[in-house]
């Protein structure tokens, strides 16, 4: 049997209702092509993919920065409570063949930071942009095409 890919959405928590959209339409298009939605586990960007993911009938894992399983957002098929904190920023990517950034700070800056540097590719959708080797879109279909592209490629 083949391994799913696994797929790394990151954002915040607290932002705009137009990337909670962005977020609801990659997390559909993750679910599309069969792949497993890896994210933080909690609201905002990680909820909004959470929901678009299950809604295609997808597969989701929150990896939660606390140790209680209640704090995972409604749409978390797999909670794993870490109780790591923001340290958990890291076993997030190390569970990802790709991560899509969208919208975010500081944290979502750390884990693609932490991609970059286990060489996993990452785009940014209305996210960060801090060198050449971050791709960057208006679009979550190509956010999506993008890293399986990339994953291919590796």
């Amino acid at each position: 049997m083949t391994r799913r890919t696994q797929i790394g959405v990151i954002g915040g928590r607290q932002v705009s209702q137009e990337i909670l959209e962005l977020a609801q339409k990659v997390g559909k298009e993750i679910a599309q092509k069969r792949a497993i939605l890896i994210c933080g586990g909690l609201g905002g960007v990680m909820e909004a993919a959470c929901k678009g993911a299950k809604e295609a009938g997808g597969l989701t894992v929150g990896l939660l920065p606390v140790s209680s399983m209640t704090e995972a957002n409604p749409y978390v098929d797999i909670v794993i409570p870490t109780g790591l904190g923001v340290a958990r920023n890291a076993v997030i990517i190390n569970a990802c063949d790709g991560v899509i950034a969208i919208g975010g700070s500081y944290g979502t800056l750390s884990e693609m930071a932490f991609a970059r540097q286990k060489g996993i590719p990452v785009i940014s959708l209305k996210s960060w942009q801090f060198d050449n080797t971050i791709h960057t879109t208006e679009s979550p279909e190509e956010a999506v095409e993008f890293v399986f592209r990339q994953i291919q490629m590796a």
